[in-house]
């Protein structure tokens, strides 16, 4: 009979989350792959939301869309290159969708929705030494357009599908496994952007329990920008990837095999804390390839 490895079991818990335009955990987990192993997953994320955290109050529609939703469709694999070092990418292909009265959009020449290719993500992880249950890792990373989506639109720019900036991620990781499956992963980085998007401190802590046969997780995940403007307010031009976008979202997976080196995925968030960002939920399901199984 064929059971999967444990490694290719819990590399693809992390594609949950992955919610391409706002807000998703980082594409990274605690776990090395081991040479020639990792896998290839598609996904498909729903994301909604109405309220949104304006500075200094929460606001219970979203400005000219009344609320909005955004389908995505992600592609994103990982491959160990040694056991040391790990290569990972993510490319997301997004449709925004708001709920504006159409006579308003079309005074203001404004549309209800916007589509297209966002950003590919590509990163190299390494494991800078392993002692017992803990290991210690680093990450460096990009992010940049894949299309020539718009961003300097005015309030269109609230249904846009990304910030449209070029960034540079560098990701420290800790993570701490037991032998019976249980684990903790947690993670601090700094992203640098280009354009006038604003820098931010990211960091995320991840619990869960691994095994060959199942997966399952919970994550708290924070974005504090280092600089940027408040939407409406003081400094705002209307260009909205100057903003400073603060949150913190919290969400969970869950991944099982069901035949040869195929598995199935679903999870689920909540964005509970920001700043000019919409209060969002999500929900995703993803099937995964692992490259590795086991025969016995």
């Amino acid at each position: 009979m064929k059971i999967f490895t444990k490694s290719a079991v819990i590399s693809t818990g992390l594609i949950l989350g992955l919610s391409a335009v706002t807000f998703a955990q980082t594409p990274l987990s605690g776990y090395m792959q081991g040479k020639n192993g990792g896998g290839i997953s598609f996904s498909m994320t729903h994301e909604n939301y109405k309220h949104v955290y304006l500075y200094p109050d929460e606001v219970n529609a979203t400005p000219i869309f009344n609320q909005v939703s955004t389908n995505s469709f992600n592609i994103y694999g990982t491959y160990g290159v040694s056991n040391k070092l790990d290569l990972i990418f993510n490319v997301p292909f997004i449709q925004t969708l708001g709920s504006g009265n159409a006579d308003v959009l079309k005074d203001l020449g404004y549309s209800n929705s916007r589509e297209g290719a966002q950003d590919l993500s590509a990163f190299a992880k390494y494991e800078f030494t392993k002692k017992g249950n803990l290991s210690i890792q680093g990450s460096l990373g990009f992010t940049t357009p894949l299309s020539d989506y718009k961003v300097n639109e005015g309030l269109q720019s609230i249904v846009a599908i990304g910030n449209k900036a070029t960034t540079i991620n560098a990701i420290g990781i800790g993570h701490y496994m037991t032998k019976s499956g249980l684990f903790a992963t947690a993670q601090l980085g700094y992203s640098f952007r280009t354009t006038e998007v604003p820098d931010a401190v990211l960091s995320q802590l991840k619990v869960g329990f691994a095994s060959k046969r199942f997966y399952v997780d919970a994550y708290i995940g924070n974005q504090t920008s280092t600089g940027g403007v408040d939407i409406l307010r003081n400094g705002f031009t209307g260009f909205f990837p100057t903003t400073k976008v603060n949150y913190t979202r919290v969400g969970g997976s869950l991944y099982t095999p069901i035949d040869g080196n195929f598995g199935i995925s679903a999870g689920g968030g909540a964005l509970v804390a920001g700043r000019n960002v919409g209060k969002s939920y999500y929900g995703t399901v993803g099937l995964t390839y692992n490259f590795k199984y086991l025969d016995f």
